[in-house]
């Protein structure tokens, strides 16, 4: 596809040139696409080893304009999440991700074949388009941003408050059937949706 890698192995994209990406949790990721279809590429990343890291459950890395995730914080700020979507993150420049095999696609143009290889950390869920560069296909903000106005993509602002409900629903679901993430040194639930109602600390999100 022609988007800069680390050209080692296993492979790796670098992140902040072309794109930058959202990250959070599979079960929120799949949340958001049910809500927002025109995101762009998205993939799967899933549990085990990511660079240096442990990853413990699998996760969506969704592709942003590049400059997004510097962005992340303050729109966060923003929408009145601050700390309270910790599962919501994002990488930026000089960082990267596994790559998904290249895409193959059918006469029509469809994708003919997803998924992981033998070796790959993460297989595309959304792959990319033949012909669309992704820097001009891509969730971003600034002037000429907003619904369906970047190449069918929402707004990151848009995207960004769909992905921090998601998160902390997925949360609170997580709590409700003892799938505990304080092992992660994650913080307590202790915000449900009706008691921040009540308090009138409900974030701008859900009402979006």
């Amino acid at each position: 596809m022609g988007w800069p890698t680390t050209g080692t192995e296993p492979v790796e994209l670098l992140v902040g040139q072309l794109f930058d990406v959202l990250e959070m949790p599979a079960d929120a990721g799949r949340a958001v696409l049910r809500r927002l279809p025109g995101t762009g590429p998205v993939a799967l990343l899933r549990a085990g080893r990511d660079g240096n890291r442990r990853i413990e459950r699998p996760k969506l890395l969704m592709l942003i304009a590049a400059g997004g995730a510097e962005e992340l914080p303050e729109i966060l700020e923003w929408l009145e999440w601050g700390a309270l979507a910790p599962d919501l993150g994002a990488r930026g420049a000089g960082e990267r991700m596994p790559a998904p095999a290249v895409p193959t696609y059918s006469a029509a143009g469809e994708p003919s074949s997803r998924g992981f290889g033998a070796r790959e950390a993460a297989g595309w869920l959304r792959p990319p388009r033949p012909g669309r560069a992704a820097e001009n296909s891509l969730p971003t903000t600034g002037i000429g941003a907003g619904i369906g106005d970047v190449g069918g993509a929402p707004d990151l602002i848009r995207l960004v408050s769909a992905a921090a409900t998601e998160c902390h629903r997925a949360r609170l679901l997580r709590a409700r059937k003892g799938q505990s993430d304080r092992a992660d040194g994650d913080q307590p639930l202790a915000f449900s949706n009706a008691s921040r109602m009540s308090a009138g600390t409900r974030p701008r999100s859900f009402t979006l």
